[in-house]
């Protein structure tokens, strides 16, 4: 996979890339992550790509132009599954997304800023808009991140064990059992029983029982679903 990042701030978003599992999956050459500068497309002198809003109002909006000029290079060097934009005003990132988007070639994300952007840009570039939540940040770049997370480790040889992502919260619209580790008895805080039993299909049964009990009091909403 190859994801294309437009940002005003790439010193910002690429700390997550160069560590841990997205690194390693950069590493071994299972994704490309590539940071673009919005300014690099500005034909302002001083490198400028927002203005003032028309009709008045309080912050500054992303322009068209540098953002045009931008997707249009990248496009010509090659085709692109998705234009993500990241903007506090779109459906909310969830599992469902992160698997379909895990099983796409080529993404460009575009950060958003300031007030936002040119609904201009929204209406001819973008082919789908992502929240990472109902608040706002100061920028898309945190948002970007946490979506390219949530898709890398989904591609297959990213993680060790590819199974792991199948037993996350979320992936069957249930939050995740309870999980435990050595030791087993820890200052009288023991362990389930049934864990240590080695009966695998009664533990699958506890484990499936623990996270319809979980999501029921933490997520009641997902069952709904």
């Amino acid at each position: 996979m190859r994801i294309d990042i437009i940002t005003v701030l790439p010193e910002l978003i690429k700390s997550p890339f160069e560590h841990s599992i997205i690194k390693r999956a950069i590493d071994k050459g299972i994704v490309e992550v590539y940071f673009h500068n919005l300014r690099d497309y500005s034909k302002n002198k001083y490198k400028q790509i927002d203005d003032t809003q028309f009709g008045g109002g309080s912050g500054m909006v992303m322009m068209i132009e540098p953002i045009d000029k931008c997707i249009s290079k990248l496009k010509s060097e090659q085709n692109y599954d998705e234009i993500v934009y990241m903007t506090p005003d779109a459906p909310t990132l969830n599992q469902a997304m992160a698997n379909q988007l895990s099983l796409l070639k080529n993404i460009i994300i575009l950060a958003g800023h300031y007030k936002g952007v040119d609904q201009r840009v929204r209406d001819l570039f973008i082919t789908k808009e992502i929240s990472i939540g109902d608040y706002v940040l100061s920028g898309g770049e945190l948002g970007a991140a946490v979506l390219c997370d949530s898709i890398i480790r989904l591609i297959p040889g990213v993680l060790n064990d590819e199974t792991s992502a199948l037993s996350d919260s979320f992936q069957d619209n249930l939050l995740a059992p309870p999980v435990y580790t050595r030791p087993s008895d820890y200052k009288g805080h023991k362990v389930p029983d049934i864990l240590l039993s080695g009966n695998f299909a009664k533990i699958d049964e506890w484990r499936s029982q623990k996270a319809m009990e979980r999501t029921q009091l933490i997520r009641p909403d997902l069952l709904e679903d």
